[in-house]
């Protein structure tokens, strides 16, 4: 005869321990058990810090060191060492004199006084060259040349006036420009990324306004009174001349006022004031 029973469903979390268990390697039994770890490779003079700036040795005693060691005189890694001052490090020698710069080799006329003053305005020179971005871009307006011109010259130690100056300050400079003008840089190179971030969006911003339809109307009005009222001085001289056939030229209050014969002034009296009169 036979049972049906139901099987109840396995639980997830059951599986995920499950499958996590079979994972791990298996254990010896012995891991179990306590095991007391013992460190073969300390050497209190690598990994205390009571031997730096000391001279140490090691001594081997038949004595018990810890049977007279005091914690507050001593520290227990200097137990079995013995402890000796650095002596003070005797200073560098002076480098020799440079040599005759009229005699020496080439390479000794470059190692002593070429060197010592080209290559501080290199370090330099790339430093500045960091800072406007030239190895991120293809164009920038950094010039190495003009760079290091104006760095060496305001850097030469035989004058001290030169701090202030710039590179337009120089004579030689100056000269040189007068026979060799340069073009003027383009405002790519001249403005920094906010000040061309700020003219962009102003005019941006410009033209969404005059995309309104309101302002396209006012716009379209400015432009029809602009035609309408082209050369009114022109057309003003034109009405003047026809209504003074002699070709005489009218005076500057000629609305107001008119010349006789005689040179007389006629007054002109408005009709408002006629007839309150």
């Amino acid at each position: 005869m036979s049972v049906i029973t139901n099987v109840p469903e396995a639980n997830i979390f059951e599986q995920i321990c499950k499958e996590f268990a079979n994972r791990r390697p298996p254990f010896r039994e012995d891991d179990t058990e306590s095991v007391h770890t013992e460190l073969h490779d300390y050497d209190p003079s690598k990994h205390s810090p009571v031997f730096y700036g000391k001279m140490h040795k090691k001594v081997s005693v038949d004595a018990d060191v810890m049977a007279e060691f005091d914690p507050a005189i001593g520290h227990p890694a200097s137990l079995g060492f013995a402890f000796v001052d650095r002596p003070p490090q005797s200073p560098p020698p002076s480098p020799p004199p440079p040599p005759d710069y009229k005699k020496c080799t080439p390479r000794e006329y470059l190692e002593h006084y070429i060197f010592p003053t080209l290559l501080p305005a290199l370090e330099e020179m790339l430093r500045q060259a960091k800072l406007d971005r030239c190895f991120e871009r293809k164009r920038t307006k950094f010039n190495a040349i003009d760079f290091l011109t104006e760095f060496l010259y305001k850097k030469n130690p035989d004058c001290d006036d030169r701090n202030e100056m710039g590179l337009l300050d120089i004579d030689f400079v100056q000269e040189w420009l007068k026979d060799h003008p340069r073009p003027p840089l383009p405002l790519s190179l001249l403005w920094t990324e906010e000040e061309a971030t700020l003219v962009i969006q102003s005019h941006w911003r410009g033209y969404l306004v005059r995309r309104e339809p309101e302002i396209q109307e006012l716009r379209q009005w400015q432009r029809e009174w602009r035609e309408e009222n082209e050369n009114v001085k022109k057309k003003v001289d034109n009405f003047w001349k026809e209504k003074m056939p002699s070709g005489d030229e009218p005076t500057p209050n000629a609305s107001e006022e008119l010349m006789t014969e005689d040179n007389k002034e006629i007054l002109v009296v408005s009709p408002t004031d006629q007839q309150s009169n």
